[in-house]
């Protein structure tokens, strides 16, 4: 069954399950450390956004990171890989949780659940990076789903003094 037989049905079991396994190799690309193929997730509008709970509930546009486009999203991807200089590190995302919340013409908002853990290749613990939501938006584009935003919501009080590659 395509994506559009399940979006007309308002199958929101089967919808849940294309989501979590859209976001289980999202994880992959960036857990691999393959930077050059997480912007292939997004539409060319996308939105992507890093921000604080705090900010989040009142409203406030600021973020840690926010990319509008995926010229945008390609540059913060090049950027890490070929300019940026940091600490080598493992990523590991866990996402759970998923919900299709509702669903709007050819478009799905969705929220989960993430932990993102760090290990800084030096140090031989695994520490809790980041711990939050993402509030997304999904269009359906070629019978497929792809982020036309992504905005993660962090319930830390405090982050690490690098925030290097994307939730």
């Amino acid at each position: 069954m395509n994506i559009e037989t399940l979006v007309a049905e308002n199958n929101l079991m089967a919808l849940t399950a294309l989501v979590a396994d859209f976001n289980s190799a999202y994880a992959q690309v960036l857990d691999d450390g393959s930077l050059k193929d997480w912007p292939q997730f997004f539409t060319a509008d996308a939105v992507y956004k890093i921000t604080s709970r705090e900010n989040f509930d009142q409203g406030r546009p600021v973020g840690l990171v926010y990319c509008d486009g995926l010229s945008m999203i390609k540059d913060r991807a090049l950027a890490i890989d070929y300019t940026a200089m940091f600490a080598p590190r493992y990523l590991r995302h866990f996402i759970t949780n998923t919900r299709v919340e509702k669903i709007e013409s050819n478009e799905l908002v969705v929220s989960a659940n993430y932990m993102l853990m760090q290990t800084l290749q030096d140090k031989p613990e695994a520490r809790v990076h980041q711990v939050g939501k993402y509030m997304d938006r999904f269009s359906i584009e070629g019978g497929r789903l792809q982020l036309k935003q992504r905005i993660c919501v962090y319930d830390n009080t405090l982050l690490d003094n690098s925030l290097v590659y994307p939730v």
